[in-house]
């Protein structure tokens, strides 16, 4: 492809809008543009990008006996209402009447479409197990679409769902994605963790989420050096550190503390560690408000409170309801004399002579004890594991990263199967449930997540299996006839090779050319300039400083076997 001839709007600056590096960098060189908030439109260099993450996606899911279909994007209501999600995905579901009034949504995720096809064709334990799947776009009205494609409303999702006899047959059918995953993420040039996860909306026994660690990542990822361990936030157990001071019980104090209301500035007025402080915080649980503890120094985990709960939203309460349940603005909620349910982090639970705020504005309790001043409706672990914590499976401290959700695998069982009735018979005629897994790759994610791993302060740096082009050969002065000639050459050798390779045939000055070719990342950069009637080029790798002088042959050479050796 000549450059004079490509679409590719790159940009000098910066756009404003883009917060990290890859929606930076996908906005600059001219990979995609913003329609609306979460929603982008993918030119041609970002699409053969997205083209080849599909390929490599689709080989390694071939290759474990996955067959790929296409569903439709647009969604009948009543199977996401046999399954109760319907109501499950609240707000972040598309819905939409058609002319005759029926309820229909663009597609957020396709379990119950898949369970009804499957349903409809496999009767029998001799047609299992099967695992079908596709790669389609998605629909999911976030509240805050943000860094780019990290978290945006519309996105290109592999999904895939697995249908066996039993539990064992799950079992090998949840590994043979998982290699799966490892091979297409090794391909990919992703540096990954995979942790324990939260099955979420989806649901089922259990899931494991490919993780690309990055310090702009929303999810935090805790791991164990020691064992090996590693979960995610919403799933990382928090143990109990158990407390070897047996205090005796003070008596219960209710101080004054007009204007203080954060932790902060309760350990300034108390002179004490915020250790010794409970937060109360209230919630909205759907249509039921309830009260939620921790310590001081803690944050809450709200998927861990919210699957403990089993409500479908959660939200946390607005000061108008806390007026009405604590009769005190926001900032002195405590537990005692709450007529509403109290859910008590165990940390909390162990706690003795602590400070909570008093249900009246302006006071607080000191010396309070569970048991003697406040009952809990029930003690769970709600909150966020820290670093230093101990492992929850061999106590050694925790360590804690930030990461990227690029992929999420699910061991559904027969939530699905058996809400829609999904089922098949046995060999002795019977009639048995499928039992389900899902498999999910965010595409667009992992494009961008591989900007994240793979950048500098010039542009992208592609490893060569996802790049747009592999070579981009560039003549210093497009009006030097052998200039141009050798350039000429060296593109049609390496397209007679089926090598992808750009020829910048513009005629602009050395400089922008060259900094266009680092901004959109081209692993392979070959420089025809003044020794060109030697027959000697510049070679020069994206991610290495280096520039080597080559002859035609070598520089050809070079390349294709750089190229080659990527595909093996």
């Amino acid at each position: 492809m000549r450059v004079s001839q490509m679409f590719l709007p790159t940009l000098r600056e910066v756009p404003a809008e883009a917060e990290i590096a890859s929606h930076q960098l996908m906005l600059r060189a001219g990979l995609m543009r913003k329609l609306a908030a979460g929603i982008y439109s993918f030119l041609p260099l970002g699409y053969r990008t997205i083209r080849k993450i599909e390929q490599i996606i689709r080989e390694e899911m071939d290759k474990e006996g996955a067959q790929e279909l296409l569903m439709s994007a647009l969604l009948p209501a009543e199977f996401y209402k046999l399954s109760r999600r319907w109501e499950v995905f609240g707000p972040e579901m598309f819905r939409l009447k058609d002319r005759h009034e029926r309820d229909f949504c663009l597609g957020p995720t396709h379990e119950e479409i898949f369970t009804e096809t499957v349903k409809s064709a496999i009767k029998s334990y001799r047609q299992l197990p099967i695992t079908l799947y596709q790669i389609q776009t998605k629909y999911r009205d976030e509240r805050r679409p943000r860094f780019g494609v990290m978290r945006s409303r519309e996105f290109i999702m592999k999904d895939a769902y697995s249908f066996d006899r039993d539990e064992n047959g799950l079992d090998e059918s949840y590994q043979k994605m998982y290699r799966a995953y490892c091979k297409a993420f090794d391909r990919m040039g992703l540096d990954y963790t995979i942790v324990d996860a939260d099955t979420g909306a989806m649901g089922g026994s259990g899931s494991q989420e490919f993780m690309v660690k990055s310090e702009i990542g929303e999810g935090v990822i805790a791991y164990c050096e020691a064992c090996g361990y590693a979960a995610n936030e919403e799933k990382a157990q928090c143990i109990v550190q158990k407390k070897d001071v047996d205090m005796a019980e003070q008596p219960l104090e209710k101080v004054a503390t007009p204007d203080v209301k954060t932790i902060e500035e309760l350990m300034n007025f108390f002179n004490c560690s915020s250790e010794l402080f409970a937060k109360t915080l209230i919630y909205r649980a759907d249509d039921k408000i309830v009260a939620a503890m921790i310590r001081g120094d803690r944050d809450l985990n709200e998927t861990k409170l919210q699957n403990l709960l089993g409500c479908i939203e959660l939200d946390m309460a607005d000061a108008h309801t806390v007026r009405e349940i604590t009769n005190a603005e926001v900032g002195f909620a405590g537990p005692m004399g709450l007529d509403i349910d109290i859910i008590v982090d165990p940390e909390v639970a162990q706690m003795k002579n602590f400070v909570v705020g008093a249900n009246e504005t302006g006071y607080h309790y000191k010396n309070v004890n569970i048991g003697r001043d406040f009952k809990a409706t029930l003690v769970k672990d709600i909150r966020n594991i820290v670093a230093g914590d101990p492992c929850p499976k061999c106590g050694a401290p925790i360590k804690t990263a930030h990461g990227i959700e690029v992929g999420h695998i699910f061991k559904l069982g027969t939530k699905y199967s058996k809400a829609l009735n999904c089922t098949y018979l046995d060999e002795n005629g019977k009639e048995q449930v499928m039992v389900m897994g899902c498999y999910g790759i965010g595409v667009n994610r992992s494009m961008a997540a591989i900007i994240e791993q793979n950048h500098d302060e010039n542009g992208i740096i592609w490893p060569m299996s996802v790049a747009p082009y592999h070579v981009i050969v560039v003549p210093v002065k497009v009006n030097d006839e052998t200039q141009m000639n050798v350039a000429q050459e060296i593109y049609n050798k390496l397209l007679k090779a089926g090598i992808e390779v750009l020829l910048d045939d513009r005629n602009e000055r050395p400089g922008v050319k060259f900094k266009d070719a680092d901004l959109i990342g081209i692993p392979v950069r070959i420089t025809v300039g003044k020794k060109a009637g030697d027959g000697i080029v510049e070679f020069k790798l994206r991610k290495e400083q280096e520039i080597q002088d080559k002859t035609i042959e070598e520089a050809v050479h070079t390349a294709i076997e750089l190229v080659k050796a990527a595909e093996r």
